[in-house]
């Protein structure tokens, strides 16, 4: 069964002894029926008590302990472990209230969430839906979408398209490149999504290309990533804007420095790294109004932390 489930169980045996009554016999005593225990949810270690000898050694078996305990303890088992878990235990292991937070744990939003769900809606049959579309997405970005619309788990809108972009980690990031890049309007609406207030410009950029990657070469994609950054940058951070100098012009040249900043000094290839110096120099020419001590905290940043688009 799955790793996590036996660790926990493990875990219980070593820290309390359980009760003969409720001890889960081995396979030589497999035939006889041993008395359900009624213990109150209270007192769970009344449940957990004298075990019988170290030659009948078990796990506790969940069916046994109070409900609100036995879903907590499968709610740590991922899909796989689950199902096989619902071998065991098979009301336990289809339990709705495990499949709803799987499926909201891995795809954060979807737009079937927000409507009245019909009788007899299993959302474990919507964790299988929603696995065989992200499977679908990272071969054929434009047939997973489709996928996901004519299951109605999605609505045609990009801002709704966006959103479930953004709070998915299982897309694969090559085919979600050349999806925004087609779809301009889910880009615009997934740029939106971010929040980049009171966050130092770099770090800022890092969260930004955490979702949305850099493409591996300079081009017109490269340019409009880092334009609608730059845009949404300096509406997050009005105050900063007016007490640095910061404008979206500025932002865009600062950016494209980091960059370069970043791959001069992660590269191995590079042998004569730009200093500091260097670098208020060269980005002060392109961004006179960037003071110099605002300047040397950004090289400081990557130097300390690393590449923004890693």
């Amino acid at each position: 069964m799955g790793q996590g489930l036996w660790r926990v169980a493990r875990n219980q045996q070593l820290q309390q002894q359980y009760s003969e009554q409720c001890f889960l016999p081995h396979d030589r005593e497999r035939s006889r029926r041993v008395p359900h225990c009624q213990v109150p949810s209270s007192d769970i270690n009344h449940l957990l008590r004298v075990r019988r000898g170290k030659d009948e050694q078990g796990f506790i078996d969940l069916e046994r302990l109070p409900p609100e305990l036995s879903i907590t303890i499968l709610s740590y088992l991922n899909a796989t472990d689950l199902c096989l878990a619902s071998c065991v235990w098979q009301d336990l292991g289809n339990d709705e209230y495990l499949w709803q937070g799987l499926c909201k744990s891995t795809w954060g939003h979807c737009s079937i969430y927000n409507r009245r769900l019909p009788s007899g809606f299993s959302y474990r049959k919507l964790y299988m839906e929603l696995d065989e579309g992200s499977l679908t997405f990272n071969a054929n970005p434009q047939e997973g979408i489709s996928y996901f619309m004519s299951r109605a788990i999605l609505v045609d809108h990009p801002k709704e398209i966006a959103k479930f972009i953004f709070y998915t980690r299982m897309l694969n990031w090559k085919m979600l490149r050349i999806y925004l890049d087609e779809r301009r309007d889910v880009l615009d609406e997934l740029v939106k999504l971010h929040n980049f207030s009171n966050q130092f410009l770099p770090n800022a950029l890092r969260d930004f290309f955490r979702h949305i990657h850099a493409p591996e070469e300079r081009g017109e994609y490269l340019e409009t990533l880092i334009t609608k950054f730059s845009h949404r940058f300096c509406a997050c951070n009005p105050t900063l804007v007016q007490d640095v100098g910061l404008s979206p012009d500025a932002v865009y040249v600062l950016c494209y420095s980091l960059i370069l900043l970043s791959i001069d000094l992660s590269s191995p290839h590079v042998k004569n790294k730009m200093s500091k110096r260097e670098f208020i120099r060269n980005t002060r020419r392109a961004a006179q109004n960037i003071s110099e001590d605002f300047v040397g905290h950004l090289y400081d940043n990557i130097y300390l932390i690393g590449h923004v688009a890693a």
